[in-house]
C-alpha cells in the first residue's frame, strides 16, 4: 500500500514528515513465504517493464 494516500490520507503533511512517513514510502506485506522467495518476486516485479 501506499500510506501517504491510503491508511494516512487524513494526517496533515507536517505531522506525516514528523513522523518520517514519505510520500517515496511503499508497505510491503509478504506473510510467511520463504524469505528469498520473497525477494525473487520482488525483484521479478521490480524488473517488470
Amino acid at each position: 500500500t501506499h500510506p501517504v494516500t491510503m491508511t494516512h490520507a487524513d494526517v496533515e503533511p507536517a505531522e506525516r514528515q514528523r513522523i518520517g512517513l514519505t510520500d517515496g514510502l511503499v508497505r510491503l506485506s509478504v506473510g510467511l513465504e520463504d524469505a528469498a522467495d520473497l525477494i525473487d518476486a520482488l525483484r521479478e516485479a521490480l524488473d517488470a517493464p
